[in-house]
């Protein structure tokens, strides 16, 4: 017989290793495999007696030789959490640009860029000079037509009156003279002792006499009466449009001071003193103080994870803010097909942050998807472009061997993934050293 070329004792220190014979004739062959490695041998004998056939018998594996691994029991998840972080920018609720409601000569500016006024503050003035000799010439008008009307109110004065009584009786006492030389005239007549022209010439003296009377008579009762009604508003008519005509003076002066609607902050100054403006013409522009906003385009698949009121934190210059949810505006755009999601900031950023800085917005997003979670560490590539990995299971003498399980890859985060496949619940998996085992290796834990 001769000598086998592989030692059989090999087993004893790489128990990992396997021995297969085969027979070819006289020749007994023999293969080990394992842990990467082969060994072959071979010897001489006869087919006639098996008993003396030479067989490598792997010893058992003691706790000094065997490969020490790690591993996690693993447990199931039916969701995970994903944090995605959207992008917009910052605005201020309220910026105008303001001007005056009337065209002029600017007198005065009493604000530069950066100051910061409060609502109802004079910014700038327009020269209004002419405006005031206007409401001047005006209010005496009113003063003169008010003494006409008071006139009127008051009636005639005494003296007046006494003077048409006298007119009136002095015309009756005439008319009482004319009367009677008119009768004397008229007997002479007809005694024939005057002409008819000398009889109608007093005549017509009486008839004259009598209009002046009646006439003098109706100034005197119109004394006695009063002003009529009809004069006495006519008058106040007059009255109210000198009124109209100053009040409207009156709104062009205020026009001409151009004051903050609101508290804020001058972004910029477009004129100086001495320009001439026009109507609307911007004079400054007005950022508010108030708390700013953030408006972030969020995927229109996506916005329904956001809730009205909800806080969320917001990354501004590498710092976070505290941010509240206040609008999410209806209209989808076009191009990027996102919703514009509207978050005011606190107060304490209305100093801070800058109209049109960028800003981020982190949101948590729950997946609902059962799987496990391993670290990526465990992950060895499988066939055909596939995932697996190494499970540890107890063997008939106690013993831990490695077995090979094929997994699907769902999710990957950071240094973890989640997985599927021929794993359960409270499986060992071998975390660090995938690259020293294979399956049916005899590992410790």
């Amino acid at each position: 017989m001769s000598k086998v070329l592989l030692k059989p004792d090999i087993t004893a220190n790489f128990p990992f290793i396997s021995a297969k014979k085969m027979n070819f004739g006289n020749f007994i062959f023999t293969i080990i495999m394992g842990g990467g490695l082969l060994f072959a041998g071979f010897m001489v004998g006869s087919q006639n007696r098996p008993n003396e056939e030479t067989q490598v018998k792997p010893t058992l594996a003691t706790s000094s030789n065997v490969l020490t691994v790690k591993t996690i029991k693993i447990a199931p998840i039916s969701s995970y959490s994903i944090q995605r972080t959207y992008t917009g920018e910052t605005a201020t609720t309220r910026e105008s640009p303001l001007g005056f409601e009337r065209g002029g000569k600017v007198v005065q500016l009493y604000i530069d860029e950066g100051d910061r006024i409060t609502n109802g503050q004079v910014i700038a003035k327009l020269d209004t000079s002419q405006l005031e000799t206007r409401k001047l010439n005006l209010e005496a008008q009113k003063s003169q037509q008010l003494a006409i009307l008071d006139e009127l109110k008051r009636g005639a004065r005494p003296e007046k009156i006494d003077a048409a009584k006298a007119n009136v009786q002095q015309l009756q006492e005439r008319l009482s003279l004319e009367v009677a030389k008119r009768e004397r005239r008229k007997y002479l007549y007809q005694e024939g002792a005057i002409s008819l022209e000398q009889l109608d010439e007093v005549s017509f003296n009486s008839n004259a006499l009598a209009a002046q009377l009646a006439e003098a008579q109706s100034r005197l009762d119109e004394l006695l009466a009063g002003t009529r009604i009809e004069q006495i508003n006519a008058q106040k008519a007059i009255i109210k449009q000198l009124e109209a005509n100053i009040k409207d003076i009156n709104l062009d002066i205020s026009k001409s001071y151009l004051k903050s609607p609101y508290s804020g902050t001058i972004a910029q100054r477009l004129i100086d003193e001495g320009t001439v403006v026009s109507t609307g013409q911007s004079i400054v522009k007005l950022v508010e103080n108030g708390k700013p906003e953030v408006r972030i385009g969020i995927p229109v698949e996506k916005i329904s994870t956001i809730k009205q009121k909800s806080q969320y934190s917001v990354l501004i210059n590498n710092k976070q803010y505290s941010a509240r949810v206040s609008a999410i505006l209806p209209e989808v755009d076009s191009a990027t097909r996102t919703q514009t999601l509207v978050l005011t900031l606190e107060s304490s950023a209305a100093f801070q942050v800058a109209s049109g800085a960028i800003a981020r917005l982190n949101v948590t997003e729950t997946i609902a998807k059962s799987g496990f979670w391993l670290p990526i560490t465990a992950l060895i590539k499988g066939d055909r472009g596939l995932w697996s990995c190494y499970g540890v299971i107890e063997g008939e003498n106690g013993e831990k061997i490695v077995e090979k399980r094929d997994i699907e890859v769902l999710y990957t985060e950071s240094n973890r993934v989640l997985v599927r496949g021929t794993i359960k619940p409270g499986d060992r998996i071998i975390t660090q050293g995938t690259q020293r085992v294979v399956p049916g290796q005899t590992v410790n834990y």
